[in-house]
């Protein structure tokens, strides 16, 4: 009986926990990274290689799909496999963005004033189909789904986001950073004196991250007449993967758990 007793208890604690990370300091700082590597990544397949906008999207959002459908089919939490979902949405927002914001001449306003209509769409959807947009409850194939199409237009907002900021403000790349990471400082102030919702606050810190990234692989790979340090755009990406799989190896990353 006490075995029994001891075997459902396990099962329930392994049912209550997520496939995706708990958001500790170190989901932030590998997020970040993440963005960093996507506009570095990206920029390398879409210029250095010189495949152009909508080849990248096309190569990046094929990986994308096959990685997010490993994601969705996984039964716990593999941090390799979320991390190499959340790369591939920074990559193929990297592309995405500036193939609408250039190729397709929408530019930076246009641009993002598409990619905030999507989101906003993304999440009042999902609110109203599963009650509830929290990354606690992902319990439901349907609720990771709306998580993972929300965090692709989150993704491709902050490149344009990031792009528009850096880009026609004067404020240059190390300008944006500056004015993300305060942003973020904000969140963060608000998050321990203020009774603001959590939900929203994650989604806010979780979007500012991406445009932060951005300017900062900007910053790494654009030419010195443009502010940027003229690295490698393969030396900068190989870099981060490194420091990537690093923390992933060394810092401790446990799922987080559904309160449904």
């Amino acid at each position: 009986m006490l075995e029994r007793t001891a075997l459902n208890d396990k099962s329930l604690t392994e049912q209550a926990l997520s496939k995706v990370p708990e958001l500790t300091l170190t989901f932030w700082i590998i997020k970040i990274a993440a963005t960093t590597l996507g506009e570095t990544g990206g920029d390398a397949v879409t210029m250095s290689m010189n495949l152009g906008y909508l080849v990248g999207t096309v190569i990046f959002a094929a990986i994308f799909l096959v990685a997010v459908a490993g994601q969705i089919k996984a039964e716990r939490f593999h941090p390799l496999l979320y991390w190499a979902v959340i790369v591939a949405t920074t990559m193929v927002g990297t592309t995405l963005a500036d193939f609408v914001d250039r190729s397709l001449g929408i530019g930076y306003p246009g641009g993002v004033s598409i990619l905030v209509a999507l989101l906003v769409l993304s999440l009042a959807v999902w609110r109203l189909s599963t009650g509830s947009i929290a990354v606690t409850s992902l319990h439901t194939r349907k609720a990771e789904t709306f998580y993972w199409v929300t965090i692709m237009f989150s993704q491709t907002l902050g490149t344009a986001l990031g792009d528009w900021m850096a880009d026609t403000n004067g404020l240059g790349y190390l300008g944006g950073a500056a004015v993300f990471s305060g942003g973020l400082l904000a969140i963060i102030a608000a998050y321990y004196w203020t009774s603001i919702s959590r939900v929203t606050l994650f989604w806010l810190a979780f979007i500012l991250t991406r445009p932060l990234g951005a300017t900062v692989g900007d910053f790494l790979d654009k030419p010195l007449s443009q502010g940027g340090l003229e690295l490698s755009r393969y030396t900068a990406s190989a870099v981060l993967v490194l420091f990537i799989a690093g923390c992933i190896w060394l810092l401790p990353q446990r799922a987080g758990r559904h309160h449904a």
